[in-house]
């Protein structure tokens, strides 16, 4: 049984081939906000939160990435959202990759937005078994409450010191069930860079220039895996491009949206 329902949020009532996006963590839909307000008008852009994040119900299944992208799939069909282009950020690239390899007739183009196709190193997994049980043992989300710090790049601790706050809001406003949930499923991923060899509709691979989580060298892996994939590196931010240069990102996203389109 998929962790049903996904709260799904439609951010720009448009028509036609929709543009969905999916978070990353530990954070929920609203972090595409900034992103949305700079999207051109008629597009039709439709986010979800993930198991138990947001407003969305964490359910019983296992912590997989396979789960979640099964949910994301479900949440789509229920709402009625035709196949387009799906965009991920961080663990939301992960679910949009897994998606592509589980069902790959619903994504025609791909936006991985600060991520990587890559697993985790064995100490990158034993760090997130650890924030797991963490989080689990003292029912906090204390375990994770650093998260900004690292997210957000030099740039932005500068010159966009209010991000800060609102991140920092947004990491509080989730429950620990979802973050053990959610550390777990990414922990158990296995390198998806084979997805990307398949794949053969329109990628867009975004990085922020900043961005130490995952550098500059695991976007070019994976336009070099993929054989129509785009680079854009984003000046001056970091692992939240989203948030830290909006308008660079929703310019990506425009430009893959566009080429989908083209192609169907």
């Amino acid at each position: 049984m998929t962790p049903t329902p996904l709260a799904t949020h439609v951010l720009h009532d448009g028509a036609g081939v929709p543009l969905v996006l999916i978070h990353g963590f530990p954070l929920d839909h609203r972090m595409w906000s900034p992103v949305v307000a700079e999207l051109p008008p008629g597009l039709r852009v439709v986010a979800v939160d993930l198991p138990g994040f947001g407003h969305s119900d964490l359910g019983h299944t296992a912590p997989t990435l396979e789960a979640a992208a099964d949910a994301v799939h479900a949440a789509l069909r229920h709402a009625g959202e035709g196949n387009g282009a799906v965009v991920g950020l961080s663990m939301g690239g992960y679910v949009a990759l897994t998606l592509a390899e589980r069902h790959p007739e619903v994504v025609h183009g791909l936006g991985l937005v600060d991520t990587k196709s890559t697993a985790d190193t064995e100490e990158a997994r034993a760090g997130r078994l650890a924030t797991a049980r963490a989080v689990e043992d003292t029912q906090t989300l204390d375990a994770v409450m650093g998260m900004p710090d690292k997210l957000l790049g030099p740039t932005s601790k500068m010159e966009r010191r209010s991000l800060y706050p609102t991140v920092d809001h947004w990491i509080r406003s989730q429950s620990p069930s979802a973050v053990a949930w959610a550390q777990r499923a990414m922990a158990a991923r296995p390198d998806r860079t084979d997805v990307l060899h398949r794949f053969a509709g329109p990628v867009a691979v975004v990085v922020g220039a900043e961005d130490t989580i995952t550098p500059i060298d695991e976007a070019k892996h994976m336009v070099d895996a993929a054989s129509d994939a785009t680079l854009h590196v984003v000046a001056n931010a970091a692992h939240l491009s989203t948030l830290e240069e909006p308008a660079a990102v929703a310019q990506a996203l425009t430009e893959l949206h566009e080429r989908v389109v083209e192609q169907l």
